[in-house]
């Protein structure tokens, strides 16, 4: 169970998540959804102790931020990727199997065949020598869902994986989350397309500088909570999906 209380975030003074508390269980496919600027990568990489919060706390599987890490995988925005360092496909999937390993071990047969199952889960096996800098977005994003993967985690944090790829990759990555989803793992994901929302996720966080409201799709992705996060500016929404 991945367990947010109390969680408060500001860049410079200025109020970016308020008051956040909620509880996300076991083996569920989860989408953080909002406006642009209301919270939602922020909200993941306070999950991860990525940044630093003003006040709360974060547990995972009952662990706090220093025990929790081996336990949980994250797949970056594809912006924040450094193109120019010159690394390896297979190179980066492999670091995925360092948070196993002891401090000063080399990865040996075992980590690089973790490696090369994670590199054939997303199809990218003849990718392995080629220089990130040489793939294609979806291309790109797959090698670093198969690095989360070679990591064997059992919660997986997603900032925007679906954005500017090619179906094909969609595809890949939605079966790779039912599957990890369907094996009792948490899949957490910021998301910016609500006619998808449906389709992807089990449960649904909508965010606008906190919570507006969180729980079972169904229950969730209705028109009124959409206007809550969203504000009026949304219009008449006709999404497919979306109660009413």
């Amino acid at each position: 169970m991945i367990k947010v209380e109390d969680l408060n975030v500001s860049y410079n003074n200025i109020p970016v998540l308020t008051n956040v508390n909620l509880e996300i269980p076991d083996g569920v496919s989860v989408g953080i959804v909002g406006p642009n600027g209301a919270g939602k990568s922020t909200f993941l990489k306070a999950i991860l102790g990525l940044i630093k919060k003003d006040m709360g706390s974060i547990s995972i599987d009952g662990m706090g931020e220093k025990d929790f890490r081996k336990k949980v995988a994250y797949v970056p925005q594809r912006s924040e990727i450094d193109l120019s360092f010159p690394i390896t496909v297979g190179q980066v999937v492999l670091t995925g199997t360092y948070p196993n390993m002891k401090v000063f071990q080399r990865p040996g047969k075992k980590e690089k065949l973790i490696a090369q199952k994670a590199l054939e889960k997303v199809g990218l096996t003849e990718y392995s020598e080629r220089a990130i800098s040489d793939l294609s977005g979806g291309q790109l994003q797959r090698v670093y869902i198969a690095r989360a993967l070679a990591q064997e985690a059992d919660y997986y944090f997603l900032d925007e994986p679906f954005v500017g790829i090619d179906m094909v990759s969609e595809k890949i990555i939605i079966d790779i989350i039912r599957e990890l989803r369907d094996q009792g793992k948490t899949i957490v994901i910021v998301h910016h397309d609500l006619h998808k929302v449906t389709e992807y996720f089990d449960q649904l966080i909508l965010v606008n500088r906190g919570v507006e409201a969180y729980g079972d799709v169904e229950d969730t992705f209705t028109t009124d909570n959409i206007k809550k996060a969203y504000g009026n500016t949304m219009g008449d929404i006709t999404i497919k999906g979306v109660e009413k």
